[in-house]
C-alpha cells in the first residue's frame, strides 16, 4: 500500500516537477559514478575525476533547485495581445488534447466567416480525446439586455446573438448523436448572472479579457496566461463556480426544448420534446410534432415553474403577448420558419376555454412525425 501512495504521489507532480528530478537524479548518478572512478585511479586522472564529480554534484543540485522556481517564473509571466485572434485560437484547438472551455457572452467564433472552421476545430479537438465546455450568456436574462444597452453605439443585439450562437450548437450536438463518445464530451450551458470575465482556454494556457462598457470585449487587449499561474486559477474556480451552480446555469437542451405528456383524461398519450418559448411569464409550444384531434391537456415543466398539468390554447390579439411577437421569438430562437409551426399557449387547466384546439376525428391524437 505504501508503494501505491508513493505511487500516486508522484503522478500528481507536474511533468516539469518530474523532469527536473528525473534530470537532476541523473546528473548525481553521473557524480557517482566519476567520484568512485576517481577513488580507484591515482594522479592526474583521480584529480581530474574528483573535480568534474564535485562540479556535476553541484550542478545536479541547482538543477533541481533553481528549474522549478524557473518554472514558477515562467507561468506567472504574462503575455497580451492586441484583440482576440480568432485565427490563432481555431489552430490551437485543432491540437488541444485535452480541455477547452469557452465562458463568454456569445462567441463571434460560430459567426458566419468563422462557423464552419471553428466548429472543425472542435471536432478534432474531441476525436484527440479533449473535453469541450462552453458557457454563454442566457438570453433571456436580465444581464443580456444591460448588454445590449452597454453595447447600444456598436448596434449590438446581445439576446439576438446568444440565439443564434446556440442555435448552431445544438445543429453541432444533433451531428454528434451517432458518435456518442464525442457527445459525452460536448457540453453547453447557458447562465443567468452579471458576465465578468471572458474565458477561452485551451489545454494549460488561456485568453482572459473584460467585459468593458461600450465596446466589444474581443476588440479589447487579451491576457494569454498559464492555467497553473494565480490568473489561471482565478479565472479556473470563476468557470467552475458558474458550471456547477444549479440555480444560475442550464443545460443547452433544457434551453432548446421541453418534455410534455399529452394526456386525454387521466390516460397518457404520448411524451415528446417540443420547441417552446418563454415571455412575460407566458410559455408557447410548437405543437406541429403532434397533431392534436381534440381538446387534451398536458403535463409539463415550464422554466422557473412548478410541474403541472396545463390546457393548450391558440394564441389571440388580446393575449398579454400578441401572436406576432411570439412568431417572431420562435424565428429568433429557432430559425425563420416556412409557414409549419403550431404555437399554443399553455394555461392552468381551469382555465381552458373555446380556444382550445376543435376535434377533427375520432381519434385523441395522431402518430408523431418522424
Amino acid at each position: 500500500m505504501a508503494g501505491a501512495g508513493g505511487w500516486r504521489r508522484w503522478r500528481g507532480r507536474t511533468g516539469r516537477q518530474r523532469r527536473a528530478f528525473v534530470g537532476g537524479g541523473g546528473l548525481l548518478v553521473v557524480a557517482t559514478v566519476m567520484l568512485l572512478a576517481a577513488w580507484r585511479s591515482t594522479g592526474f586522472a583521480s584529480d581530474l575525476l574528483l573535480n568534474l564529480g564535485a562540479s556535476v554534484v553541484l550542478a545536479a543540485i541547482s538543477y533541481v533547485i533553481f528549474d522549478p522556481l524557473f518554472e514558477e517564473a515562467r507561468r506567472a509571466r504574462v503575455q497580451e495581445h492586441l484583440s482576440f485572434d480568432q485565427k490563432a485560437f481555431v489552430d490551437r484547438l485543432c491540437r488541444t488534447g485535452r480541455r477547452v472551455r469557452i465562458l463568454d457572452t456569445w462567441t463571434i467564433l460560430l459567426e458566419d466567416q468563422h462557423r464552419a472552421e471553428t466548429l472543425r476545430a472542435v471536432e478534432a479537438a474531441l476525436e484527440s480525446g479533449a473535453e469541450v465546455q462552453l458557457l454563454l450568456l442566457d438570453p433571456d436574462c436580465t444581464a443580456a439586455q444591460q448588454r445590449s444597452e452597454e453595447l447600444e453605439r456598436q448596434r449590438v443585439d446581445v439576446p439576438r446573438q446568444i440565439r443564434a450562437n446556440l442555435r448552431h450548437l445544438a445543429a453541432f450536438q444533433e451531428s454528434l448523436r451517432l458518435r456518442p463518445k464525442l457527445a459525452r464530451r460536448f457540453q453547453v450551458r447557458i447562465y443567468d448572472a452579471s458576465p465578468s470575465i471572458q474565458l477561452y482556454q485551451w489545454d494549460g494556457h488561456a485568453l482572459i479579457s473584460f467585459f468593458p462598457i461600450g465596446k466589444l470585449s474581443f476588440n479589447v487587449p487579451q491576457l494569454e496566461v498559464d492555467m497553473d499561474s494565480p490568473w489561471g486559477g482565478f479565472v479556473h474556480a470563476r468557470f467552475e463556480e458558474l458550471w456547477e451552480h444549479e440555480q444560475a446555469t442550464s443545460s443547452l437542451e433544457r434551453y432548446w426544448s421541453t418534455t410534455v405528456t399529452l394526456q386525454d383524461e387521466d390516460s397518457d398519450l404520448v411524451e415528446m420534446q417540443v420547441p417552446y418559448v418563454t415571455v412575460d411569464g407566458q410559455h408557447y409550444l410548437d405543437c406541429q410534432a403532434f397533431k392534436l384531434v381534440r381538446p387534451l391537456t398536458v403535463r409539463a415543466r415550464p422554466p422557473a415553474r412548478t410541474p403541472g398539468v396545463f390546457g393548450l390554447v391558440e394564441p389571440a390579439d388580446g393575449d398579454p403577448v400578441p401572436p406576432p411577437v411570439v412568431a417572431r421569438l420562435f424565428d429568433q430562437k429557432y430559425g425563420r420558419a416556412d409557414g409549419t409551426r403550431t404555437v399554443l399557449r399553455l394555461v392552468p387547466h381551469r382555465r381552458v376555454n373555446d380556444r382550445t384546439p376543435a376535434p377533427r376525428a375520432a381519434d385523441a391524437a395522431e402518430a408523431p412525425d418522424r
